[in-house]
C-alpha cells in the first residue's frame, strides 16, 4: 500500500474505531474479498423479523420477496427503485398468509424503538460493475439497519477535497458500476479530517451536498459530523422524517430545518 493509501485508511480505521466504540455499531468485518456483497443482508434482516419482531418465516419470505422486488427492479430509474425501497421502510410491507386472510404490515425497521435494530458497518464493501468491462466498485464503509444498506461514506485524506469523495459516489451509482446498490440508499456522504463532512440523498450533485453544523465537543469536524448524524435514534429520524422525493429528485434536510422542525 502507497503512503497516500496508509494515510487514508487511517482515517477510515478511526472512522470504524468511532461507530464501533461511540456510535455502538456492530462491525461486519473488511468485505473486499466476501462473495455477494448486497445492499440487503438476507439473513441479517431474517434473523431482525425473526427474533425481534417476531413475525413468522412465511410472512417474513413473502416480506422480503417484496422488498428484494422493489430494490432490483431494474425497468424503472433510480429515483423511482429508491422512492418504492423507502416506502416500504417507512410505511412497511403489506403481505398476507394467504387467499382470503387479511393484510399484516411486516416492520422492516422497528421506528418506535430505535435501539430494538441492529445496527452495523461493514468496510470495503466490494461489487462488481453493471458493465463486464467496468471496473469492481469498494464503498470505504457502509451503514447497515437490519441488514439493509441505508447510508454510504467515502473517505478522503485531509490533502484532498471531499468533493473528490462526493464524484466517486455520484460515479458508484452511474448504471454501469453499481447503481442497484444505491437503490436502498438514504444517505450518501463523504468527508475528511479537515472539512469535515458533506452528505445528500442518492443522484443529488456535488455543489447540493451538505454540511451539518451543531455544536459539540468534539474536536475533529469529520468526528462530529458523524457522531451527530449517524447517532441511532438521530440516524432513524432523519431518514423517517426528514427525506423529501419531490418530482423525480430526492432531497434531505439541511440542520436548520431539522432543529426548527423539532423546536416547533
Amino acid at each position: 500500500m502507497s503512503i497516500v493509501g496508509q494515510i487514508e485508511k487511517k482515517t477510515q480505521q478511526r472512522v470504524v474505531k468511532l461507530f464501533r466504540d461511540t456510535l455502538k455499531y456492530d462491525y461486519l468485518g473488511d468485505w473486499t474479498e466476501r462473495e455477494g456483497n448486497r445492499n440487503i443482508e438476507e439473513a441479517l434482516l431474517r434473523k431482525f423479523l425473526r427474533e425481534k419482531q417476531g413475525y413468522e418465516e412465511t410472512l417474513i419470505t413473502r416480506a422480503l420477496h417484496d422488498l428484494d422486488k422493489a430494490a432490483g427492479d431494474t425497468s424503472k430509474s433510480l429515483y423511482d427503485r429508491n422512492l418504492a425501497v423507502y416506502e416500504l421502510l417507512r410505511y412497511g410491507v403489506k403481505v398476507k398468509l394467504g387467499a382470503g386472510e387479511n393484510f399484516q404490515n411486516v416492520w422492516l425497521i422497528d421506528w418506535k424503538n430505535p435501539e430494538r435494530n441492529h445496527f452495523a458497518i461493514a468496510e470495503e464493501v466490494t461489487l462488481p460493475g453493471g458493465d463486464t468491462k467496468a471496473h469492481s466498485k469498494r464503498p470505504d464503509v457502509v451503514l447497515y439497519v437490519n441488514g439493509i444498506a441505508l447510508g454510504v461514506l467515502e473517505l478522503k485524506r485531509s490533502t484532498v477535497s471531499v468533493a473528490e469523495g462526493i464524484r466517486q459516489n455520484l460515479d458508484s451509482q452511474k448504471k454501469v458500476f453499481i447503481q442497484p446498490f444505491f437503490s436502498t440508499m438514504q444517505w450518501v456522504m463523504a468527508g475528511n479530517d479537515t472539512e469535515g463532512l458533506r452528505y445528500g440523498a442518492i443522484e443529488t450533485p456535488e455543489k447540493y451536498h451538505l454540511k451539518w453544523k451543531e455544536n459539540r465537543a468534539v474536536e475533529n469536524p469529520l468526528g462530529r459530523a458523524l457522531t451527530q448524524l449517524c447517532a441511532k435514534p438521530r440516524f432513524l429520524e432523519l431518514v423517517h422524517d426528514f427525506v423529501l422525493f419531490d418530482a423525480g429528485t430526492k432531497k434531505l434536510c439541511r440542520h436548520n430545518q431539522y432543529f426548527a422542525v423539532r423546536a416547533s
